[in-house]
Parts: C-alpha cells; sequence; structure tokens
C-alpha cells in the first residue's frame, strides 16, 4: 500500500471511499465566513480486479479557482505525484489516479463548487447548495470562488492558531497577470465583501470592513506596495465615499501624506460619521505627535460607532498615551465584548492512515519529529490561561498587560480602587442601607401604636400625651440616627464609581497569574545567577516563558528565553519564528537570515510551500527598505547553504524582483 501514497504531497485515507466529500457536504451550513480550505479528493486504482480502490484525501490553499479548468489541471499534476518504487523487473501493482474531486467554498454565495475528474475521461463542474442539492455554475459565481480562494490564501497564510493535518499551502499569485486579475475581480465584487464576514474585532461587516478589504491591504500592505491598492481604492471612491478612509491608509503607506490629508478632508464634508476614517486621522494624527487631536477624534468615533469594540479599544489606548490611566480603565470597562467563532474548518472523520511525508531536500537541517522530554513541561506553566484568550478578549487583554507594563502591579491595583466598586464597599454599603431600613421600619411600627390606642378616659389622653411626647423625643433620636447612615452612605456613594464587568474582573485574575509566574521565574533565574548556578528548563517550559514575557511586554528577556529554548533539540517552529520577527524590525541582517532559513525549512516541513504573504518574506521586505535586496542575496550565498536550501531562500527574493518590491533594485 506504500506505492499508493504521493510522493511529496501529505494524505489522509479514508476508511470508507467517499466519506470526506460526505462530511464536508454536511458541514457546509455551518461554515459562517470564508470557509475551510480547498478539500481535494483523490480514488487511486490498480485496475486489477479483485484489488479494491483507496480513497484518500489533502486540503490546499492557492490553486487558481477561476475556472473548472485550472482546479481539473491541479488534479492531473497529481498523477504525476504516486511513488513508483517498483523496479523494471517487478510485476507488483501499479497504483494510479482514477479519478478525483475538487471543492471549494464560494464564501459570497455560500455555496461550494466541485470538480470531478476522471482519468481518462471527462471533467464535470457543478454546485453544492447547504442542503445538498446540485445546481449548474454560473460565471458569476466562478468569479466569486476564486476570490474566495485567494483570500483564503491570503489570510490564513501565516496564522499559527489555524492548524489542519495534511494542508498545503501553495502561492495563490505568481505574476503580473496573476495580480491584475485578482484586482479586476475584487472590483468587481468590492460591493458585495461585506457578505463574507470581517475579523472577530468587528461586530457588523461593512463595504469598507470587511474580510475582502482585510485581505488586499494585507496582500499589497506587507510588501509595502500600496499603490496598486490606491489604483483600486480611487476608481471605487467615486462610487462609494466611505472607501476614502481605505484610499487616506493606502496613501500614507506611500509616504504621500499631503494627498491622504486632503482625501480625508474632502471625505469628512461627505461621510462626518464614519469612524474608519476618523480613526484613519486619529492614527496619523497620533503618528505625528497630536495625541490631543488624535484623541477627540477617537472620541467621536466612539459617538459614531458605540457598539463596535474597535472604536473603544482606540479611545483606551489615546488614554494610556495620554497616561490618563483612570479613564484609560473605565474605558476598557465600556467595551462590547463579541462571542470569538474562530476560523470555519471541517469536521474530522475518522483515518484508516496517515501519510506525512517528510521533504528531502530540508530534513538535514531540522531535528528529529518526535516527542522528547522537551516537549514537557511544569503544569503551572501549562495552565496558564491567557494564551487561550482569543478576538475581543486577547485585544483587551493587551490593552491590560500594556496598562501593567507603564505603571505596574500596584499602581494598577489603587487605579482599579479608584474608579471601581470594590467589594468591601459594597459590603459596608449594603450594611448601612440595611441599617436604615430597620430604623424606618422601627419609627413606623411606634407611630402606628400610638394612632391605634386602645385604653379609654384620662387615663387614655394622660398616656397619649406621655406617650406623644416620648414619641416626640424617640422621634427626634430616630432622625439623629438616621442622619448617621445617610452621611455614611453619602462616603461610600456608586455615583462617582463604576461597577467592573465581570470579564474584566476576570482578566485581572488572568493577569495576576501570568504576572505571579513571571515574578517567581524571574526571582528564581537571580538566585541561580548569584550561586553561579546554570539555571535549566525544558524546549517548552523556554517557549511559554517566551511567550508570558512578550505578553509581558519584557521583549529581551523574552528573546532570551526564546534563545535558550532553541538550545534544546525540540522540533520547534514558533521560537525561531518569534526571533525572527525580532531580529527584522532590529535590522540585523545576518541573524535574520540565519532565522529565516529555519523558519522557512519548519513551514517546507508542514507542506507551506507560499512565498508570500509570509512571514519571512515579510521580513525580508523589511530589511530590504534599509540594506537592499542585493546584499541579502551576497549574505545567503556567503553561508554555503545546501542547493535545496538557497533555491527555497532565493524565492523570497524573486518574488520581490517580480513584483518590484522596495529595495529590489540595489
Amino acid at each position: 500500500m506504500t506505492d499508493a501514497s504521493f510522493k511529496d504531497i501529505p494524505e489522509l485515507f479514508e476508511v470508507e471511499i467517499g466519506e470526506a466529500l460526505t462530511a464536508r457536504t454536511e458541514s457546509l451550513s455551518s461554515f459562517r465566513e470564508l470557509g475551510p480550505p480547498d478539500l481535494c479528493h483523490i480514488v487511486k486504482s490498480t485496475g486489477r480486479t479483485g484489488q479494491r480502490d483507496l480513497g484518500s484525501f489533502h486540503f490546499v490553499s492557492g490553486v487558481d479557482a477561476s475556472s473548472s479548468a485550472s482546479l481539473a489541471a491541479y488534479i492531473n499534476s497529481l498523477t504525476y505525484a504516486i511513488e513508483d518504487n517498483s523496479a523494471w523487473f517487478s510485476k507488483g501493482s501499479v497504483w494510479k489516479v482514477r479519478n478525483g474531486c475538487y471543492c471549494c467554498f464560494n464564501a459570497f454565495s455560500r455555496v461550494d463548487i466541485r470538480v470531478d475528474v476522471k482519468i481518462p475521461g471527462g471533467v464535470h463542474a457543478y454546485v453544492v447548495d447547504l442542503r445538498g442539492e446540485r445546481h449548474e455554475a454560473s460565471p458569476d459565481m466562478w468569479q466569486e470562488t476564486y476570490v474566495s480562494a485567494l483570500l483564503r490564501a491570503i489570510l490564513y497564510s501565516d496564522d499559527p492558531t489555524y492548524w489542519l493535518e495534511a494542508y498545503r499551502k501553495l502561492d495563490p499569485i505568481t505574476s503580473g497577470e496573476g495580480e491584475v486579475k485578482f484586482l479586476q475581480a475584487v472590483e468587481a465584487l468590492f460591493m458585495k465583501g461585506w457578505q463574507v464576514g470581517s475579523d472577530p474585532e468587528i461586530q457588523v461587516a461593512t463595504i469598507v470592513s470587511n474580510h475582502l478589504t482585510a485581505g488586499v491591504l494585507k496582500y499589497f500592505g506587507a510588501s509595502g506596495r500600496y499603490q496598486q491598492a490606491a489604483n483600486l481604492f480611487e476608481k471605487l471612491a467615486v462610487k462609494e465615499p466611505e472607501v476614502a478612509s481605505l484610499l487616506a491608509k493606502s496613501y500614507i503607506g506611500m509616504n504621500e501624506e499631503v494627498k491622504a490629508v486632503q482625501i480625508m478632508s474632502a471625505a469628512m464634508k461627505r461621510t462626518p460619521h464614519s469612524y474608519t476614517l476618523l480613526h484613519v486621522q486619529s492614527d496619523f494624527l497620533r503618528s505625528k505627535g497630536r495625541a490631543g487631536w488624535a484623541l477627540k477624534l477617537a472620541k467621536e468615533a466612539v459617538n459614531c460607532a458605540p457598539s463596535e469594540f474597535v472604536t473603544w479599544e482606540k479611545l483606551t489606548e489615546l488614554y494610556i498615551d495620554a497616561k490618563d490611566y483612570e479613564s484609560a480603565l473605565l474605558t476598557l470597562n465600556s467595551c462590547p465584548m463579541f462571542t470569538y467563532n474562530g476560523k470555519d474548518a471541517h469536521r474530522p472523520i475518522p483515518t484508516s492512515r496517515v501519510h506525512l511525508p517528510f521533504k528531502r531536500q530540508i530534513s538535514d537541517i531540522l531535528p528529529e519529529k518526535q516527542k522528547t522530554e522537551d516537549d514537557e513541561a511544569d503544569p503551572a506553566l501549562l495552565r496558564l490561561p491567557a494564551p487561550g484568550l482569543r478576538g475581543t478578549w486577547a485585544r483587551a487583554y493587551s490593552l491590560l498587560t500594556r496598562l501593567v507594563s507603564d505603571i505596574g502591579w500596584d499602581e494598577l491595583l489603587k487605579t482599579r480602587s479608584a474608579v471601581f466598586v470594590m467589594e468591601e464597599e459594597y459590603r459596608m454599603q449594603k450594611s448601612h442601607a440595611d441599617l436604615q431600613m430597620s430604623t424606618e421600619s422601627d419609627i413606623e411600627r411606634e407611630l402606628a401604636a400610638a394612632a391605634n390606642g386602645e385604653v379609654g378616659g384620662v387615663v387614655q389622653s394622660e398616656q397619649n400625651g406621655a406617650a406623644g411626647k416620648e414619641n416626640g423625643e424617640n422621634g427626634h433620636g430616630h432622625e439623629e440616627a438616621a442622619e448617621s447612615p445617610r452621611a455614611s452612605q453619602d462616603m461610600f456613594s456608586f455615583t462617582n464609581k463604576r461597577l467592573c464587568e465581570r470579564w474584566l474582573d476576570n482578566l485581572f485574575m488572568v493577569l495576576y497569574e501570568d504576572l505571579r509566574v513571571w515574578t517567581i521565574f524571574r526571582a528564581e533565574v537571580a538566585h541561580f545567577k548569584t550561586q553561579h548556578v546554570a539555571y535549566r528548563k525544558t524546549g517548552l517550559e523556554w517557549e511559554i516563558l517566551g511567550d508570558l514575557g512578550l505578553r509581558l511586554h519584557h521583549k529581551e528577556d523574552a528573546k532570551e528565553a526564546y534563545q535558550r529554548c532553541l538550545d534544546t533539540a525540540r522540533y520547534a517552529q514558533k521560537p525561531w519564528a518569534k526571533l525572527l520577527e525580532m531580529f527584522a524590525e532590529e535590522g540585523d541582517i545576518t541573524r535574520t537570515i540565519q532565522t529565516a532559513i529555519r523558519v522557512a525549512a519548519y513551514q517546507y516541513a508542514d507542506y507551506t510551500e507560499m512565498t508570500y504573504p509570509s512571514l519571512i518574506s515579510e521580513s525580508f521586505f523589511k530589511l530590504g527598505q534599509i540594506h537592499g535586496h542585493a546584499k541579502i542575496s551576497f549574505t545567503l550565498l556567503s553561508m554555503g547553504l545546501p542547493d535545496p536550501v538557497l533555491k527555497i531562500m532565493d524565492g523570497y527574493l524573486q518574488y520581490g524582483k517580480t513584483f518590484k518590491v522596495e529595495g529590489y533594485d540595489f
């Protein structure tokens, strides 16, 4: 059965042929936004009677989904990828691809486009709707499917939280013609962009805040080629005034600030209540040191879109910049929080066998992919709740960590008690309120008894007189007694304080756990240094501590932890990727390239064969703006890398040359 496997392509073999397609059809109605990556289902046969056919599948993104021919071509390319281990004299069975089915989700029309390919034979394309019924595919549907597939390839390209077994990532756009085709399709579908959904931090997808605009800005922004995005938005701004915010953002990215200011000024007269436009202006003023003006615009954005998390988040950031920590905490408390749904994924199905071939050309520079003692960690580190935060919760937590980084834990607690009602104050308030209620009820009882006297005659009148006098004195006494709770109540009045939201209370507990673990770690390090003893941790523990350091804004300590993680023989991409980001930001060309080689090896081992957009290409393009691509190329050559690895690394620079990324010509 080994001969039935593909040479360098991952596969999951089914128990029963067609299970993966059935599971996908049943899951269609659960796809909420962009949908999952494309599914490629293959049936292999030897052609011999009595030999059972095999069904396998894998996931893929980056394949051109503009027509049935391009999808059929991908399946056809797999016919040449089957391992042929048979010698010329052997009489063993030869496995061949008999038929295949390529499934691609259309996020605009919420349908699945499928292409059945029979080899030899014909190609049949059809649409499967959410009820599982088949329809004919129209040209408009093909265009929507093409854009949906590209957006998935761009937005899922480097998301570390989205992982699928046997997921192959290919380059979505490889030539200038492909880019022009993408821009034309985006222009045609731009007004439908809200249909594909938006980031989890945005409650309501709009024409300018959705996955389509996010994909365009990520694709052109990561390489600093905003000119193409600006050209697109120029055309669209004529039809839709709100696009001015995206156009201004593109011009700022191109360093055409005067043009951007003119666009923003004109747009404010047409769409004064666009929070995206106010945010672009606010960011621009913030970058110019005009924090006061930026703050006013952020407040206006909150008034325009009070139900959006991003408007409150921006206002909180600006309050922190202005060192108005009480207002920052109150604003953070007002943030609307949304349920995190995550990206669409396939329903897992049982498999008979998993085939994950290891790329031969890069296996030499990576450690063995097996579990060791370096993959174990202290339960206290594994139980930290912060890494599990997603969406608005993660963004709110990063604001809280920024606050504690600026003012410290003790000062943060003082600020918290100054703006929020604390439990002790609430108890005192409640006890004073209860005392006041019991005092008032005593007065009412005595007055009722005095009014309903039962003894007659003189005795009654005398008693009444005495009782009246006594009641007058007692009444005055009760009034005095009742005044003291009111005076205390004023001291603990709720009017000048707010109740802390439960979710923010929980985030304070999460922050406390992070700070507790970090303080213990730093104390241990200091102790071991004074004792001149080596401080040892497992690879996974160093990685967790590196993540913790980054969350708490201790960048240098985090970098040290990641570097210590690399000293262990653990198979892990994350520490390399984090260090790559740090070195690229610092402009350290040699160390950036050294870490990029390892990250590229890990990515290729996980079947990520795409050049852009990726973390490595972004890091190279960042360096290219300072040093130029020629220097990066010569540094790579001087390292004496194996040819396959050098070819992979050179691919990132070739992309820059093809698309004329800044720095490609020097």
